[in-house]
């Protein structure tokens, strides 16, 4: 494995890290704030809404500064975000730095999704998002540790943080190795940006559309509201309850791992059905008035990814933007009288 794709993988731990910090953390939190449980759902779509701009806005940008640019300066835009979240107090202040943190984290997925495409093979885009399933994982249960040391939520995001600010500077001091890549590559990359129009008109693209609008939709609510419901409508501790977060992560990354072995095998269209089939079974599953049925499914649901070799750096960014595009089901908080 080169250096450089080592430094994508640990980008990418590092995107996930904060990713389910919100609904792990959210028990303890909007007590705090006098607010009712449901409004978690405005902080992500907050979040949300600055994934959407920053994906678009990519592949221009990647096209003007480089891959390691962008990358860098919107890692290091989450972490200022993050950093934000540690030291507020009140929801107002909350709302206004998840607006940095969707602008940075937007960026940083559409430019190295488009980038692996491109330049790797598609099981090293299916470890990617494994990749991205470490750090998903290991944020509820640095909270979930953090929470039971007796702290607070705050010291959790000011942990993820430092973490974001240490890859910031592993970006920083790489720079070199990406330009090397970029000037091997400048002959093979088309220089024409197409228009959002010219994107929807491309052959499967509002395929994709759909298809991650649907998977994220199962993705981000389970992240964002399965801690609170454990807490609120189970009893469950919160501190438990946010280590419990991280189980859902545990399921993705390990569907991912394996799906990278087994692209090797099928196409992706073939690997696209395969997804769709198990995430069939997983919710199928999780109707069932079974508890035991319930864990279960919730290792099965993750969606086995698979990406084409070769696609539009701005069709990258229009499924990425589609990760968070989901109507969050803040409403449904008020089964909880608060």
């Amino acid at each position: 494995m080169s250096f450089l794709l080592g430094i994508i993988y640990l980008s990418f731990i590092s995107l996930g890290l904060p990713d389910a910090l919100l609904g792990a953390a959210w028990p303890n939190m909007y007590p705090e704030f006098q607010v009712p449980v449901s409004y978690a759902g405005i902080i992500s779509m907050i979040i949300a809404l600055g994934t959407i701009i920053s994906s678009l806005k990519s592949d221009r940008l990647t096209r003007k500064f480089g891959t390691g640019k962008v990358t860098a300066v919107s890692v290091g835009i989450t972490a200022l975000a993050l950093w934000g979240f540690s030291i507020s107090h009140s929801f107002i202040l909350l709302c206004l730095w998840a607006i940095p943190y969707g602008l940075g984290a937007g960026s940083v997925d559409a430019s190295l999704n488009n980038y692996v495409a491109l330049h790797y093979a598609s099981k090293h885009m299916s470890w990617l998002h494994c990749m991205w399933g470490i750090g998903a994982t290991l944020g509820p249960y640095i909270m979930g540790a953090v929470l039971s040391g007796g702290t607070t939520w705050n010291t959790g995001y000011g942990i993820i943080s430092v973490l974001q600010i240490v890859l910031t500077a592993v970006l920083i001091f790489s720079l070199p190795k990406w330009k090397k890549q970029n000037t091997l590559s400048e002959e093979t990359t088309s220089e024409k940006v197409l228009s959002l129009k010219e994107i929807l008109a491309i052959p499967g693209a509002k395929a994709i559309m759909v298809c991650f609008f649907c998977y994220c939709s199962v993705e981000q609510t389970t992240m964002l509201w399965a801690s609170s419901y454990l807490n609120l409508a189970k009893g469950v501790d919160a501190r438990t309850a946010a280590s419990f977060e991280g189980m859902f992560c545990i399921g993705i990354t390990i569907g991912r791992g394996i799906n990278g072995f087994i692209a090797m095998k099928l196409k992706d269209r073939q690997m696209i059905r395969m997804g769709q089939a198990i995430i069939l079974t997983g919710i199928i599953i999780m109707i069932l008035p079974f508890e035991v049925l319930f864990c279960i499914s919730m290792c099965q649901t993750p969606e086995l990814k698979a990406w084409g070799g070769h696609v539009e750096s701005q069709e990258i960014g229009l499924p990425v933007k589609n990760t968070g595009l989901v109507l969050p089901c803040g409403a449904s908080g008020r089964w909880q009288r608060v």
